[in-house]
């Protein structure tokens, strides 16, 4: 599992939100990654939250992982950014809308870290392969897939369920639950979302047999600088995992028999 939240606010929000999460994941098993944007490099306003520093959030990145040892994985943008990132964190992530982006992608496969790869919102499953490949070609295996819903019209996503094993024949594939619940370019410039269908998405997710879930918690999403629209509130993590676990347990018994 991949959690966290959206951007890097600060040292005490991000230690909290992480000894959180540790305490669940342990408790039932779970491996965890925690999930910080460095820098938040696509915003719809030019006032949007963009981050508190490059240097000072990748510290505080880098810190979290060897208090609770745990990996931790960021988003890069650009070519410069994954030799910097690759000092302070375990994972890198190529965002959705740079995904068929070349240069940045055999940037990062080139530090050897394990990358992630989100699925452009206006790709197909299909294409995926080929955004793996540039990585594996690259000189680096350590690579998977994350779902984030495609565009439906101008201000809605959706998840295709049909893409997920077709992806996993390519590389690992996680869904990222609450970013294909955004709802962007919203006349307001702030994007919007449906939290309260976070638990549908995420146990359809794990009845198709994704590898992994990637999910953004907050404990006052109402007050999260970056995606709180869709943040799922970090009280309410514990009960979802459980209710996840069970399902996954359930599947696992089938596909045994």
């Amino acid at each position: 599992m991949l959690a966290g939240p959206c951007a890097i606010e600060g040292e005490d929000m991000a230690l909290r939100i992480a000894e959180k999460i540790v305490t669940i994941t342990d408790k039932l098993a779970i491996p965890y990654i925690f999930k910080g944007s460095f820098k938040k490099a696509n915003r719809s306003r030019l006032d949007s939250f963009t981050g508190i520093g490059d240097e000072k959030a990748l510290k505080i990145l880098a810190k979290v992982g060897k208090e609770f040892d745990i990996p931790t994985i960021t988003d890069i943008h650009k070519e410069t950014d994954a030799t910097m990132a690759a000092q302070y964190v375990d994972l890198l992530q190529i965002p959705a809308f740079l995904a068929r982006q070349t240069d940045l992608l055999v940037a990062a496969a080139k530090t050897g870290k394990t990358i992630s790869i989100k699925k452009g919102q206006f790709m197909s499953p299909s294409a995926m392969k080929y955004a793996v490949d540039k990585v594996v070609q690259s000189g680096n295996t350590q690579v998977f897939i994350t779902e984030r819903g495609t565009m439906y019209g101008y201000q809605d996503m959706l998840v295709d369920f049909r893409g997920i094993p077709e992806m996993q024949g390519y590389a690992p594939t996680v869904l990222d639950i609450t970013h294909s619940l955004q709802q962007p370019n919203q006349s307001s410039g702030v994007t919007g979302g449906k939290p309260e269908l976070i638990e549908t998405i995420a146990r359809a997710g794990i009845a198709v047999g994704v590898d992994g879930i990637f999910l953004e918690t907050h404990y006052d999403p109402s007050i999260a600088k970056s995606d709180g629209a869709n943040m799922l509130k970090l009280d309410y993590l514990e009960a979802l995992l459980n209710n996840l676990v069970q399902i996954r347990s359930t599947i696992n018994q089938i596909d045994a028999r």
